[in-house]
């Protein structure tokens, strides 16, 4: 599922900001090359016992990926649910307060790319 109401997408920051803040965040950077970047952020809904991910990729706009000075724009939010040995889906229904903690996560992060 795409969360199309954050506000990221499409803004730039340099990387040593955006990695500072992802950690600060609880996010971590799982998938990486060299224009590209994949940042998760846990969620565990423990009475249903599903653990569900919120992801946004990352394009390198200048310079290069591990550089603290590259230029990063910030592509689409999404959230799946975690399946084993699968991976994640992406179709199946997010719960509320799940999806109300990731939307959180992502006001949080807009606010402190903005700083």
């Amino acid at each position: 599922m795409i969360i199309e109401t954050n506000g990221l997408k499409g803004k730039t920051t340099d990387f040593a900001h955006l990695e500072e803040t992802t950690q600060k965040l609880g996010f971590v950077r799982w998938q990486w090359e060299y224009t590209r970047a994949t940042y998760d952020y846990k969620i565990e809904d423990k009475a249903a016992g599903a653990e569900y991910y919120l992801r946004f990729n990352i394009r390198v706009e200048s310079g290069k990926l591990e550089s603290p000075y590259a230029v990063v724009r910030l592509e689409d939010s999404y959230i799946g649910r975690a399946t084993f040995p699968h991976g994640l889906d992406y179709e199946s229904p997010i719960p509320e307060p799940i999806l109300k903690t990731a939307k959180q996560k992502l006001a949080q992060l807009q606010e402190q790319l903005s700083d």
